[in-house]
This record gives C-alpha cells, sequence and structure tokens, in this order.
C-alpha cells in the first residue's frame, strides 16, 4: 500500500519553524524540513523531505499567484549588466540590461556580466543545494532548467515577467550500445537539448530573451515586436515564447534551405514569416538593418541575452553528474554562440566553487560550413567567412558567424579543438547512432563524427567521460533520413541504411525473408 504522509513526527514542536532558511542564506529559498512518514502497512517511520509553503493553496491560484504569495520581500543583492565582450582591464563602458544595445561603441560584442562579488558570498554548496532543491517543481519560474539558475540568468527581473515553458531539465542520455559498438567507450553520453518544448536548445536562449522583451514592454520601451533570422531552430523557439506572451514575431528565412518541419512551427505559432531569396547570411544583414531602423527587437545570438539561458545546459550537465566534471563535452557550432556560452556556464561554475575544473571542450562544424575549422588549422590566424554550401546540419549552414570571437575565446580557455565532418560522415554517425536506439538530427551526426576522429586518433580516450550535446530533435529532419534510408540521397552510399524489404502477400514468402534475416542476425551476434 502507498505511503500515507498524513502525520507529522512528533519531534516536530508545534512552535517549530517550518519555513527554516538554508543556514548560509538570508534570501529567497527556503529549505525542506524532514518530517516523518508512516505506513499504513507495517507502521514504520520512514524520513522524507516535503517542502512546505507558506499559505495553503487555494485551487484558483496559478503557480504564478503561489510564486507571489511566496515571494521574499528582503531585498535582491544580485545584478548584470552588459560590458563589452573580452573588454581591457580598466573599461567603464557598460549598459544596464534594460537598454536596447547590441554592440559596444567600438561596433563589438557585447556580454553579460554578473556581479561576481555579491554572487561569491555563497559558497559552492550552497549553489549546489540550491539549484538541487528546485529540480522536479512546478514552482514558479524554478520548475525550468533556465529559470532554476535565475540568479546566475537575469536575477533583477520580476517573476512574473518570465515567460516560460519550463525548457531546459534534458535527458542526459547514456549512449551504452552506440558507445560500446562503435567506439569502445563505455562513459559516452548524448545531451538531448533537442527533447524541449519546440524541439531544440534555442528555447533555453529564447525564454530568457522573450521574458526580457516583456519587462521592457510593461516599461513602455520602443519595443512593437521581436524579431530574427533564422536557419530554422530559433525562428520555432522565437514565435513560441513570443506567442505565449502575446508579442509580435517577425522571422527571416532563407528561401528552400530548411526543413518543412521547421517552417511549419513559426506559422502555426502566428509568426510574420518573410521568405527571403538568399541564404542565412543574408537574412542577418537585413535582419540588423531593419532592428536599426524599426522598432524591432533583434533576437539573434548577436544579443548577448540568449547566452545566459543556453550556458545552463552547462551547468544541467554538471548538476546530472552529481556535480562531477567530465573529460570533454562536444557541441555543434554554427553561429557559434552556444560554444561560447557552454563555456560561460562551466567557468561559472568552477569560479563559484561548485566544481574545480572545466572539461575540455570541442566544437564541431559540418566540412561545407566550416569557417572555425579552418581558422582553428591555419593556427587562429586571420579569419576569413565563407560562402557556406549546402548541408544537411542546415542550423549550421552558416558561413560568417555572428559570435567568432567567442567561440575562438572560449576555446583557448579551455584548450579546445575544431573537427569537422562531410556529409557522409555526418549522415552515416547519424544512422549509426539511430541504430542504436536514438533518434538524432544531422548537426548531433557532426558532433557524433568529430568523436569518431578524435577517438581513431586516440585524442579521446576510451574511459574519458565524454558528452555530446544534441542540439535538435530528430523529428525536425525526418526528410534527411528517409532520403539516406531510401539511398536517394546522390553520391552518397548510404552504407548503415536499413529500406523496408518488399514482400508478396505469401505465408510462405514471408516465412523465407524472416528466416533469411534471423538467420543473419544469429551470425552477427
Amino acid at each position: 500500500m502507498a505511503s500515507s504522509c498524513l502525520s507529522f513526527n512528533a519531534s516536530v514542536s508545534p512552535n517549530h519553524d517550518l519555513f527554516r532558511r538554508h543556514p548560509s542564506s538570508p534570501l529567497l529559498r527556503y529549505r525542506p524540513v524532514l518530517v516523518s512518514c508512516t505506513s499504513p502497512a507495517d507502521g514504520n517511520n520512514t524520513t522524507t523531505p516535503i517542502e512546505t509553503i507558506t499559505k495553503p493553496r487555494r485551487t484558483e491560484n496559478t503557480i504564478r499567484d503561489d510564486a507571489r504569495l511566496q515571494r521574499s520581500t528582503a531585498a535582491n543583492p544580485f545584478s548584470a549588466r552588459y560590458v563589452p565582450f573580452n573588454a581591457p582591464p580598466g573599461s567603464s563602458e557598460q549598459y544596464s540590461l534594460d537598454e536596447i544595445v547590441y554592440r559596444s561603441r567600438s561596433g563589438g560584442l557585447l556580454d553579460v556580466e554578473h556581479d561576481m562579488e555579491a554572487l561569491k558570498r555563497f559558497d559552492g554548496a550552497y549553489w549546489r543545494d540550491l539549484f538541487d532543491s528546485r529540480v522536479g517543481k512546478s514552482t514558479w519560474p524554478y520548475g525550468s532548467g533556465v529559470w532554476s539558475k535565475k540568479e546566475w540568468v537575469l536575477p533583477e527581473i520580476d517573476d512574473d515577467d518570465i515567460v516560460s515553458a519550463f525548457e531546459g531539465n534534458s535527458n542526459l542520455f547514456w549512449a551504452e550500445r552506440f558507445g560500446k559498438k562503435f567506439l569502445g567507450m563505455n562513459d559516452l553520453w548524448v545531451k538531448h537539448c533537442g527533447i524541449s518544448h519546440t524541439g531544440s536548445f534555442k528555447d533555453l536562449g529564447m525564454t530568457v530573451l522573450v521574458s526580457q522583451v516583456n519587462r521592457l514592454r510593461k516599461m513602455k520601451r520602443p519595443v512593437v515586436g521581436v524579431g530574427c533570422a533564422s536557419t530554422g531552430d530559433t525562428s520555432a523557439a522565437l514565435s513560441a515564447y513570443c506567442a505565449s506572451a502575446g508579442i509580435p514575431s517577425i522571422v527571416f528565412l532563407p528561401a528552400n534551405k530548411i526543413s518543412m518541419a521547421q517552417l511549419v512551427q513559426p506559422i502555426a505559432n502566428g509568426a510574420f514569416v518573410l521568405s527571403i531569396d538568399t541564404d542565412f547570411d543574408g537574412c542577418m544583414k537585413l535582419i540588423r538593418e531593419i532592428t536599426a531602423e524599426l522598432p524591432i527587437y533583434l533576437a539573434n545570438s548577436l544579443n548577448s541575452l540568449r547566452l545566459e539561458g543556453q550556458k545552463t545546459a552547462a551547468i544541467e550537465i554538471l548538476q546530472q553528474f552529481d556535480w562531477q566534471v567530465p573529460d570533454w563535452v562536444i557541441v555543434p557550432g554554427g553561429n557559434l554562440g552556444n560554444i561560447y556560452a557552454f563555456y560561460k556556464g562551466f567557468k561559472m561554475c568552477q569560479e563559484l566553487g561548485l566544481v574545480d575544473r572545466i572539461p575540455r571542450m570541442v566544437c564541431a562544424q559540418a566540412a561545407n560550413a566550416n569557417p572555425l575549422y579552418l581558422h582553428y588549422k591555419s593556427g587562429w590566424k586571420d579569419f576569413k567567412p565563407m560562402t557556406a554550401s549546402t548541408t544537411f546540419a542546415s542550423a549550421i549552414q552558416i558561413g560568417d558567424p555572428v559570435s567568432i570571437d567567442r567561440a575562438v575565446y572560449a576555446l583557448k580557455k579551455c584548450d579546445g579543438i575544431v573537427e569537422e565532418a562531410t556529409e557522409e560522415e555526418l549522415m552515416d554517425a547519424m544512422a549509426q547512432a539511430d541504430s542504436t536506439g536514438m533518434f538524432i538530427c544531422p548537426h548531433t551526426g557532426v558532433a557524433l563524427t568529430a568523436l569518431f576522429k578524435l577517438r581513431n586518433r586516440g585524442v579521446i580516450a576510451p574511459t574519458d567521460r565524454t558528452v555530446v550535446v544534441s542540439t535538435a530533435h530528430g523529428l525536425k529532419f525526418t526528410q534527411s533520413k528517409i532520403d539516406y534510408h531510401s539511398k536517394a540521397i546522390p553520391d552518397m552510399a548510404c552504407r548503415f541504411s536499413n529500406p523496408p524489404v518488399e514482400v508478396k502477400a505469401d505465408f510462405g514468402a514471408v516465412m523465407d525473408v524472416l528466416k533469411s534475416y534471423l538467420g543473419s542476425q544469429t551470425l552477427r551476434s
């Protein structure tokens, strides 16, 4: 019989403080109190953490209402601001996050800088415990994997302004069979960021950006809508979060260069979609010019707010390993904001004492869109943009990445590596992964190809704990899988294709085919 938790332990007196604060914190979060639960079946007492709330929940309340009732009146000691990315010592240039600004005065990238001294008032154990206490809860807004780290993301935003689908908290999948069968590894993991609200990691950043836009609109700032250039996933995330908040979204898409599954998402969510006869880089140029003239807020990763949400995936990886640091993390790269976001998440955890080191990182690019790889192979000499060729990994089909400086900085700081994957290599890797129970996107195939190459060269050891970041759900790319398994891709062998077998509706014919198949499986085993 299920245990009943109706009786409190008698050791908890009527005057006991059920709302005990964290011992090292004057703020925000209350620790759960252990109370006894008695099982009617055997009468035994078991100690179970129950998190109480300050007032009984009324059935007509929403989780936002409950959050208001529990909100602390203590002053918020945390803050963040825009500063020039990698600014020289002594730079005084800074901007409030409530300003609409995308570039520094010199035209360089901006970064979100947190008040690290305020965060360091609390030790690593405090932050680990706080973040762990929020996992799996429906408490607004901490049920989100992003907003469960709110103090490290947008510490000054009001909870009522947050636009969230409880994104994040994505599966860290032990790729046991794939690792053993194809790589001789027993500690390979895939971080499935594509198991998310709109099917990609872009949700992590978009919840932050749209929440800030929501705040700006309530402050009567001149923001009519939010716009982005996209190869698919960014537009899906933007349109969904804007629709949730009732904010107009405008999307610039390169014509005939994204999958129908990606195209239908912004359309279904009510975005104003412009299909433009150019590539992503052309769309990006246009949206930057348009947002300089019209009250449309720029949502591409030139805007550093998105990276604050994306960095939480790195923190989440550490959390899922019980705050143990993996040896390697491999990230597909196109516009290159994500590799920096992961570095930033790992580095904050190190600086604030949650872990004592950071992993080495690998950025994986499609060979048809590999400007970072070529830059890396040249010894980081002068970066040269390129015109990207068509790739099945369409979301990273970018030849002039906005975040090139961020990516180079991150890779140098973590002794990182850049690898590439040809179209055949990435599609074969995707098929191999799928054959072991996954259903990944071509971009993850790029990352797995990088892993194959680094394992073959002995750079990654068979015992190294390695995480491959899967950036989007395979269901967005079904046509590429159909073409592969149908062997319909020109000049590609499709070595791991698995087409259906056509057979007559005859018992004997079906038996012959099945006996042949089962015999081949016996030989393989």
